[in-house]
């Protein structure tokens, strides 16, 4: 990887879930350790997977890994910091204010924002204060700040708590009320990661459109706020060693395709290619090997199941799905898993059995949604949730509210709480709102849903009002119905989309916590894009179809009560023609 050419003192590594960023800083880590050098690995990530990664049982405190001599790595929890922050500004109203009072403050610092800054302050305190780390050469942290963190965390008035009284509601101020303390520490770890000499930001990312467009927005972010010192890592990089394996063949196409038609401002950065791995990336030997293009042989004799074993494909759960005859069914999982295709699938399976089904997505691209109308098929409508425009109405009504009487200062750090990612999450909620209350007559297909927390919020804030104003009548009838409707497993169905690999599986996972949080039971998980069922011949891809299984094993036996699984296609599934194939079963694809 060529920024180990000659390596900055502090490298951060940033992407998307499920693109290697983990398994892309621990192997500079090891290979830097190798050197002679003493490095520092930190991870902030919630559910961090160092401790597998490198075999080694870590804590809040460097643990030197034995494997590695020179290496010493640290799991920093920010879970743990929220949960203390909120108890500091919470637990002075416990007693005070009714108990739905309470519980709606709990649940207003319980969003992911609260989290990132929390993650930013486990940080920081390793990066701006240089005594710190003084006894290490490097610093290679698997989590690196957001464009929103860095942003907020430059304004000065996010620091003096002017406009605590006057943004009652927001959810990304409330951290920064109780982190005022470490000004001066922020101020020299912002500095920092700006510093070219002292810092390297890499991104990282697979061969894919989705990816590559997640990594151009973050790259943009950062070269706004100064942080011009990036590098691109583009991971898992297929070429095939077997012509006639026609599966091969395609994914080196697709790849290269994907390769070719990245992002100009990605194409003009240092680049680095890592080849897909084998099999997943655990333990210091494979660490050590990433970045060298393997030559794989044929594999020796790989434990297997029958196609008769493996989860039937989305035809599967369609009788079930369609048996109402109406309501809402939500694809939901983080980006680049594929939600927004199978939304797409199981809305197209739905309208050529005769239904009213309206879809409804957030594809930036609208490929489908432009594919599908194209197509005109008969009982199937198609709509656009375009998050940037219900993002831009929604400050703009709190700008002309919370806003209205603030001085510039105070309004420059409203526009920018506004930028977070909470907000856009708040206004896409609202025209998903809208889109559910049609499910009482029809198929609804969306492929975007609110988390867990948000849910929970207006939950608490439900019965909050309720709790102050006694007179439920005052809440509008639409708003009443809805999380009856979203918690009636008549009504709503959730299939959690996920990939056959860890960080998706487990993110997948907690996905699902947040929603029986929120009192909601999913209907299934799909499997997305799995190599496991297919007839491949070329070395790698069945060492990565092994590679699958215990992931596979891992939501049929303890995840999940429905399990559907989609094979990996050949050509991008797109078009009526495409989406019918992400309905079949994988028998239609395997031996």
């Amino acid at each position: 990887m060529q920024f180990l050419n000659h390596p900055t003192r502090n490298l951060f590594f940033t992407g998307k879930g499920g693109v290697g960023k983990t398994s892309m800083a621990c192997a500079s880590a090891v290979q830097l350790a190798d050197r002679g050098l003493r490095v520092l690995l930190v991870s902030t990530d919630p559910a961090s997977n160092l401790d597998e990664v490198l075999g080694t049982p870590l804590a809040g405190e460097p643990t030197p890994i034995e494997s590695v001599p020179n290496l010493f790595a640290m799991n920093l929890d920010p879970e743990v910091a929220a949960h203390e922050y909120r108890e500091r500004m919470v637990g002075p109203y416990r007693g005070v204010l009714p108990d739905a009072a309470v519980r709606s403050m709990e649940e207003q610092f319980s969003g992911s924002c609260t989290l990132e800054i929390a993650a930013f302050d486990e940080f920081a305190k390793l990066l701006g204060d240089k005594q710190a780390t003084s006894q290490f050469d490097h610093v290679v942290f698997d989590t690196a700040p957001t464009g929103h963190t860095l942003r907020l965390l430059t304004l000065p008035s996010a620091w003096t708590g002017y406009i605590d009284n006057n943004t009652t509601g927001t959810s990304c101020l409330g951290p920064l009320a109780g982190l005022q303390a470490q000004t001066l520490i922020y101020k020299q770890t912002v500095a920092a990661l700006a510093d070219a000499d002292c810092t390297t930001l890499v991104l990282v990312t697979r061969p894919e459109p989705s990816a590559f467009r997640e990594a151009a927005r973050t790259s943009r972010e950062l070269q706004e706020l100064g942080v011009h010192n990036q590098h691109l890592i583009v991971n898992g990089v297929f070429k095939s060693q077997t012509p006639t394996d026609e599966i091969a063949t395609a994914m080196s196409r697709r790849g290269d395709e994907a390769v070719a038609a990245m992002p100009a401002e990605l194409a003009g950065l240092e680049r680095s290619t890592v080849p897909l791995a084998c099999s997943g990336l655990m333990g210091v030997d494979s660490l050590r090997r990433v970045g060298q293009t393997e030559t794989s042989h044929s594999p020796a004799p790989l434990a297997t199941r029958s196609h008769a074993d493996f989860p039937a494909g989305l035809d599967s759960l369609m009788d079930e799905l369609a048996a109402v005859g109406h309501g809402v069914i939500l694809a939901m999982g983080k980006g680049g898993v594929g939600k927004t295709t199978v939304a797409a699938a199981v809305a197209v399976a739905l309208a050529e059995r005769g239904f009213d089904v309206h879809l409804s997505t957030t594809d930036p691209a609208a490929h489908v949604s432009a594919t599908i109308a194209a197509d005109e098929l008969a009982g199937l409508s198609v709509g656009r949730i375009d998050p940037a425009q219900e993002t831009a109405d929604y400050t703009a009504e709190v700008m002309q509210t919370a806003g209205k009487d603030l001085d510039a200062e105070g309004k420059a750090l409203l526009e920018e709480d506004l930028r977070s990612p909470c907000t856009e999450e708040i206004a896409v909620f609202r025209a998903f709102a809208r889109a559910v209350s049609e499910g009482a007559n029809r198929f609804v297909v969306l492929d975007t849903a609110p988390t867990g927390h948000t849910i929970l919020l207006l939950d608490s804030a439900l019965a909050y009002h309720r709790e102050v104003t006694r007179q439920a009548s005052q809440i509008p009838e639409s708003v009443e119905k809805l999380l009856p409707r979203l918690r009636d497993p008549d009504f709503t169905r959730v299939l959690v989309v996920t990939l056959p690999e860890a960080t998706p599986v487990h993110e997948a996972a907690r996905l699902q916590q947040d929603l029986r949080r929120a009192e909601i039971e999913p209907f299934a998980w799909v499997i997305n894009q799995s190599l496991a069922p297919l007839d491949v011949t070329d070395p790698t891809l069945r060492q990565r179809q092994h590679h699958e299984l215990p992931f596979i094993q891992e939501v049929e036996s303890t995840l999940a009560t429905r399990v559907a699984l989609v094979p990996w296609q050949n050509e991008p599934p797109t078009g009526l023609a495409g989406l019918r194939r992400i309905i079949s079963a994988p028998s239609s694809l395997t031996h």
